[in-house]
């Protein structure tokens, strides 16, 4: 019985988990698909390519990759095809423009307001402990001396 169970587990979980792969007949062509499926994102999962991922549109943008290298479209037109359908968040590395520019320089914004923070804590630190010049300390003796005198003039009442 658990010899069932344990065959029905691999059944379903290997089956689960198949990517179809279409196999062109040009080497460049092959290499192009692979590349694409790698590049572009789905729009379902979001943190997986149409390559990775098993979800019904991952795999109608996969067919219609390959049916476009078929036709002979080059890369290009086919991002360009894809862009302009989905937008840029099809791309895992979305072009340099005026809409993407956030994305790009945020990382950069953010490594340098963290450092900014971290130099100027250490410097306050710092200077939070410089040494004491000898007035300060002598005035510090005689306040100590006041609060202690006060101290024991109101435990003797």
């Amino acid at each position: 019985m658990k010899c069932l169970f344990f065959m029905l587990f691999l059944m379903t979980s290997t089956s689960s988990y198949a990517v179809d792969y279409r196999q062109l007949s040009d080497p460049k062509q092959q290499e192009n698909y692979e590349t694409l499926t790698k590049e572009l994102r789905c729009l379902v999962c979001q943190n997986q390519t149409i390559a990775d991922s098993n979800a019904e549109l991952a795999a109608d943008l996969r067919r219609q990759v390959y049916e476009m290298l078929e036709k002979g479209q080059s890369r290009e037109e086919i991002v360009q095809f894809m862009t302009d359908r989905y937008g840029d968040f099809v791309l895992y590395k979305p072009a340099f423009k005026g809409k993407t520019t956030l994305l790009w320089i945020a990382p950069i914004l953010f490594l340098l307001l963290g450092l900014s923070t971290v130099f100027f804590f250490i410097r306050r630190k710092k200077a939070s402990n410089q040494p004491v010049d000898s007035d300060s300390l002598q005035t510090n003796k005689e306040k100590q001396k006041k609060i202690h005198h006060l101290l024991e003039k109101g435990d003797a009442s």
